[in-house]
């Protein structure tokens, strides 16, 4: 349940563009059987699925964490749409286990993806910036998993979209043959900058849409006047079983419920 503080100053006022089911997962690397570490760790996902839409939309955090809300570490972080969907299957299948074939080393064995949080979240315009927040439902305490992937219980990151006709500095970015796609009402909201709001949210429906997260604040209701009120989970009521249409069978659990690397 999403919430707003009306009571704030005007200039302050917040405006909730869009709610739904957050979810975060993991890839070992290739032929590993478990991850020990994040040196392990090949690739971190985020999954939203919004309220009344049918989108379920993959990205791919590029540093393999998100940005540090607890100082020490990288307070930014580029990302990107691998995914868009109208059925939850179709993302979900890009996270199953794989296998393919080389020539000089033979079959390799992609392991399946770990989920390793669940919660709500919201993207909320807030003066001339919008925020991505969230708040995990599971697991109900952030484990060693989460604390290496700087997943939190409870926080706001401004999120920013990137032009796609822009140039990306040298080492970050998509190559040119990956450019969202979006319609002209999107492009005219870059209005020539190399960045743009998040608003609307729609651009988060494109494949390759390139976005920037930066740290913001741990207490979403200090900065933004919004609650999220998450719900109490257990496996038997999880999300990520019931809306992402996770198979049990392929995914080891241990990161969800217990906060432990698997």
């Amino acid at each position: 349940m999403i919430k707003s503080d009306e009571r704030r100053a005007p200039r302050e006022v917040t405006k909730v563009l869009e709610g739904g089911d957050i979810f975060f997962a993991y890839r070992p690397k290739i032929d590993r059987q478990a991850a020990e570490s994040i040196d392990d760790v090949q690739r971190l996902y985020m999954i939203l699925h919004p309220h009344g839409k049918h989108s379920y939309r993959l990205m791919i955090i590029g540093e393999k964490r998100l940005p540090s809300l607890n100082g020490g570490a990288d307070r930014k972080t580029w990302a990107f749409v691998a995914k868009v969907a109208e059925r939850a299957e179709e993302v979900e299948d890009e996270l199953d286990p794989e296998q393919y074939v080389t020539k000089t080393r033979g079959v390799r064995q992609v392991p399946a993806a770990r989920p390793a949080g669940e919660g709500i979240y919201a993207i909320a315009s807030h003066e001339r910036h919008t925020h991505l927040a969230y708040v995990l439902e599971l697991p109900p305490q952030p484990g060693e998993v989460q604390r290496a992937l700087n997943i939190v219980q409870e926080g706001s990151y401004v999120i920013a979209v990137k032009n796609p006709e822009a140039a990306s500095a040298p080492g970050t970015g998509l190559d040119e043959t990956r450019r969202a796609a979006f319609p002209k009402k999107l492009r005219e909201r870059f209005a020539r900058r190399r960045f743009s709001p998040a608003e609307p949210p729609d651009f988060l429906d494109y494949e390759w849409a390139e976005i920037i997260l930066v740290a913001a604040r741990k207490d979403i209701s200090a900065e933004l006047g919004i609650d999220l009120t998450p719900e109490r989970e257990t496996e038997a009521t999880a999300e990520i079983f019931t809306d992402l249409k996770m198979e049990r069978s392929l995914h080891p659990l241990t990161p969800l419920f217990e906060g432990k690397w698997a």
